[in-house]
């Protein structure tokens, strides 16, 4: 096997030996990939731009996360959380899901709570399917969208 060691390299496209582009990272960074057959995608386009894993109950913790820099207890089943690093609009997509207790039927999901989004953070709330708002542990989001 050999090996090349260099400082840098200049290239418009990165081939396979059949001569087809796989990958292209444009002089601003952006990286495109073929996908499935001829589509393509745009790697950052397609990251989560944040997410988190929170423990609500008690004294609300966070578990894990990636660009989250804080997180508030509100009320019950009530929690907000601020960005790291802004969105880019207010209007992204937040995806949450609730592990349940195994003893019972746990079914919830997180919803807005009738606050506007904002590019700093959003509120949310977890309602159980009684309609009643639950703490839980762990409580998930994920956070797609364009970073400012």
């Amino acid at each position: 096997m050999s090996r090349l060691i260099v400082s840098n390299i200049e290239t418009q496209n990165v081939k396979f030996d059949s001569d087809t582009t796989a990958m292209i990272v444009s002089n601003t960074g952006q990286i495109t990939a073929q996908g499935e057959g001829t589509a393509t995608t745009n790697l950052q386009q397609g990251l989560a731009k944040a997410w988190l894993t929170l423990d609500g109950e008690g004294t609300i913790a966070i578990i894990n996360s990636n660009n989250i820099a804080t997180v508030t207890d509100n009320d019950t089943g009530d929690y907000s959380f601020t960005y790291t690093n802004n969105m880019g609009t207010a209007k992204h997509p937040v995806t949450g899901s609730v592990v349940g207790a195994s003893t019972g039927n746990y079914y919830s999901f997180i919803a807005s709570d009738a606050v506007a989004q904002a590019t700093t953070g959003n509120t949310t709330k977890n309602v159980h399917y009684s309609g009643s708002q639950q703490d839980t542990d762990p409580t998930h989001f994920v956070i797609h969208g364009d970073l400012a």
